[in-house]
């Protein structure tokens, strides 16, 4: 059986959650004008879409960085939310309607052959089992585990350890109600499509998962292993994460990022945070370049975390303001 039909139901949670939670990594074009253009979607007209409930308070944090002819609006997404979570702001609304174009980390992640056909291509490793790289004691931790998500450790022994990792840590999620369909990315880039703007990738779901899957074999184990030891929090840790990120507490939201990420090791931070924010500050420096306005929605562990976009926006002289 191919990974694509064994992963299934859950190719759209697997390329968000790499896009955000190590982003995530969970998914570009620069402006017409800029160097090195990924892909660009052109929005084509979809149904109206339901308004967003209004969060308590302020709602999340965004942030703006403007010149004389050049805005960007920086909102940073969760992937996975419960429906019905309230998150809307006048804020957010204005900026959004002020652009026009929405930029997200992938812009065809909605497409699942692209997800299986890169996480098979990096993610599948027959001839170097899980089995016979993990310690006796943790691939029976790992089995354990894949059994609490309807697999096993037998089914799941091609998988590299990142991609394992994903499964475990993306399932649990959905079985406590988190819907992709109902996270952020998903539900600006309906309401884009709706309004007609243009939405543009900063990346392909395939570098995406090149870096991540570029890791170290002992960053990748040390990222499974994570998630196996640790299986009973990753719901509570992703109520606490939407929780500070509804509050606007970046330093919180910072903190509960790198229990899973630099905490575990250095290596997850540089693939999921520090090679693509310099790369997307790089397009965002060429579009202040340019002129017009755009929204930028990418995982909040972007903006949120430490070697943000925003600090190193700062870093190359931008003045970034959160509103």
């Amino acid at each position: 059986m191919t990974l694509a039909h064994r992963m299934g139901r859950s190719a759209h949670s697997v390329s968000r959650f790499a896009a955000g939670l190590l982003a995530a990594l969970a998914a570009s074009a620069a402006l017409a004008a800029a160097p090195g253009a990924a892909h660009a979607e052109q929005a084509a007209p979809a149904p109206a879409v339901a308004p967003i409930p209004r969060a308590e308070g302020a709602g999340p944090p965004l942030w703006v960085v403007r010149d004389a002819d050049s805005i960007v609006y920086l909102f940073g997404t969760i992937h996975y939310l419960r429906p019905g979570t309230a998150w809307g702001s006048d804020k957010a609304d204005a900026a959004f309607a002020a652009a026009d174009q929405l930029w997200v980390e992938v812009a065809d992640q909605d497409d699942p052959s692209v997800v299986a056909a890169v996480a098979q291509q990096h993610g599948v490793t027959p001839d170097r089992p899980l089995s016979s790289i993990l310690s006796a004691e943790d691939f029976a931790a790992f089995d354990k585990a894949a059994r609490g998500i309807g697999a096993s450790g037998a089914a799941l022994d091609a998988y590299r350890p990142w991609l394992a990792a994903f499964m475990v840590a993306g399932t649990a999620p959905l079985q406590a109600g988190y819907r992709p369909d109902a996270g952020v990315d998903k539900t600006l880039m309906d309401r884009a499509r709706a309004q007609g703007k243009a939405i543009h990738g900063f990346e392909t779901a395939d570098r995406q998962l090149r870096l991540i899957a570029g890791m170290s074999e002992e960053s990748q184990i040390a990222y499974l292993n994570n998630y196996v030891r640790n299986g009973d929090q990753i719901v509570p840790r992703l109520d606490r994460t939407v929780a500070a990120w509804l509050e606007g507490d970046v330093a919180e939201f910072g903190r509960l990022n790198r229990l899973d990420t630099r905490d575990v090791h250095e290596d997850i931070h540089r693939a999921a945070l520090i090679v693509r924010n310099a790369d997307w500050t790089d397009q965002i420096e060429a579009m202040m370049r340019g002129s017009g306005t755009a929204f930028v929605a990418v995982g909040s562990a972007h903006l949120m975390d430490q070697d943000s976009v925003i600090d190193m926006l700062k870093a190359r002289g931008f003045t970034v303001e959160r509103l």
